[in-house]
């Protein structure tokens, strides 16, 4: 390689430090830094009483309380269900293996209003399950209405954070050494004492961190919930869909109750990431 081409390669590579990150911080500034800042505006309107209205509104404490309750379940649901699975994945031969990610990643590709038309078919009042269930002697009313309260929403959310879990998890577990395991098991621990005290003690920053990314999403989950409760349950997501209704729309209560839930979400995940930064260090 002659000098005027090495010349032109630390040219190129020169331009590429210098200004590699201009369309990154662009895509940034028009579609985070601008957005979070008409939220600010909006919510800072008359002085930022929407803020004072906020703290005095008794709906806004319950919605709180209630998405946390229901993003916390749902998020220890699909981490009791994709930490098993990314387990067995992790146990498969690699051909097949390839078919159960592919596979596995499916739900991640429907909308939640998707999900929820079809929870609505199979465990609705007239869902195929209910109806199944109806043959058994079980009562179709009773069980058909359980798809639309929290504890069905809780198993909505979770089949498509259940594939996220594994999907996260399941790299820590095929990467993990299992000398150490191996050593436990020789020494005579059971297989259930050498995972809890040697593979979990490695594991854990990673199954945290994946619990705490699919507990931020369930806590801004809209669609699914709006399809499948209305808004009869009272949660951030739907009373700023209240909020921006029809008949009563009030703009800067609805921007703060965005800065809250972004608030809210900001610091699950920032928790996650300290978590899986300490397994990297």
């Amino acid at each position: 390689m002659d000098a005027s081409s090495t010349h032109g390669a630390d040219d190129n590579a020169g331009l590429v430090r210098r200004f590699g990150a201009v369309p990154a911080g662009l895509v940034l500034a028009l579609f985070f830094a601008l957005p979070l800042g008409a939220l600010m505006v909006s919510a800072a309107d008359d002085r930022g009483s929407a803020f004072v209205r906020l703290v005095r509104d008794p709906l806004v404490s319950s919605a709180l309380a209630n998405s946390l309750v229901l993003a916390v379940s749902a998020g220890t649901v699909s981490l009791a269900v994709g930490v098993p699975l990314a387990m067995a994945l992790a146990a498969q031969a690699p051909g097949r293996r390839r078919w159960l990610l592919a596979l596995l990643g499916v739900p991640l590709a429907f909308s939640g209003l998707v999900i929820a038309y079809g929870f609505i078919l199979a465990f609705g009042r007239a869902g195929f399950v209910t109806s199944l269930l109806a043959g058994m002697g079980a009562d179709p009313a009773s069980v058909g209405s359980l798809i639309y309260t929290s504890a069905g929403l809780v198993l909505a959310y979770a089949y498509y954070l259940i594939p996220r879990v594994a999907l996260m998890v399941y790299p820590a577990i095929a990467n993990l050494d299992r000398r150490p395991l191996e050593a436990a098991l020789t020494l005579g621990a059971s297989p259930l004492r050498a995972l809890f005290d040697v593979a979990l003690r490695e594991l854990w920053p990673s199954i945290a961190a994946a619990w705490c990314l699919v507990t931020s999403i369930a806590l801004g989950t809209y669609g699914t919930a709006l399809a499948l409760a209305g808004t009869q349950i009272n949660i951030l997501p739907l009373l700023m869909y209240l909020k921006l209704s029809d008949g009563q729309t009030d703009f800067p209560l609805a921007a703060a109750l965005s800065l809250v839930l972004m608030a809210v979400c900001t610091c699950v995940l920032a928790l996650g990431e300290c978590l899986a930064r300490q397994r990297r260090d």
